[in-house]
């Protein structure tokens, strides 16, 4: 049995002013390290083999914090596959501005669909053609060998994993989500696949 925990990272500066980030690197903000601190105390009876963080400041701060409280120093890889969404000519902008100006529905498509475009930016199934491979080549054949690992990245690109994972229809992944400091962790048997998945470290937060 081996598990994987995926973790998004803890509250940035952004995500508190109710701004599109992005692949924007920004700071975490001081309740985002209590999130992450928060998180950590959650695995603290975790060995990890092995793990990946994103390219993105706030998830390496994520980690920091993580791998600080713990007290551990397992390898690490940065994956350019675990970054979040671009969010194109949307980076920057109030969210909720945005969705008073353009409606509810409008919203939904541009925060939460598999396949709308964003000028100058990504769509969720961009996301996923980058984020699941990494998942297959690097990830993957860990688990089948019994080795923990664990994933520190972002909103979006924790939720491309979560569907692959879940087997989760394309017209659905707007219904996943995954709040900032969480821990979704998933066992796995011998062959790779998904035994269980838990949820720890959850709040309300939706940014």
């Amino acid at each position: 049995m081996a598990q994987l925990i995926l973790i998004r990272h803890g509250l940035s500066e952004w995500n508190k002013l109710g701004l599109w980030t992005g692949l924007t690197n920004v700071d975490l903000h001081p309740e985002g390290v209590e999130q992450a601190k928060s998180v950590a105390g959650t695995i603290k009876d975790v060995h990890f083999d092995k793990v990946y963080v994103s390219e993105l400041k706030r998830a390496q701060e994520t980690w920091r914090h993580i791998k600080e409280t713990l007290g551990i120093n397992p390898p690490v890889e940065i994956c350019a596959g675990f970054n979040e969404r671009n969010y194109g000519t949307f980076t920057g902008k109030n969210k909720w501005q945005v969705k008073e100006e353009v409606g509810e529905e409008e919203f939904m498509k541009i925060r939460r669909s598999w396949d709308y475009p964003i000028p100058e930016g990504e769509t969720m199934r961009a996301v996923y053609q980058r984020a699941i491979p990494c998942f297959e080549e690097k990830i993957l054949p860990d688990l089948r060998a019994g080795k923990n690992v664990l994933v520190v990245a972002h909103g979006n690109s924790i939720r491309t994993l979560m569907k692959h994972l879940e087997n989760v229809p394309n017209e659905k992944i707007s219904e996943l989500g995954i709040s900032v400091g969480e821990a979704r962790c998933y066992d796995f048997d011998e062959k790779g696949t998904v035994c269980s998945v838990t949820v720890k470290n959850k709040s309300e937060s939706d940014v």
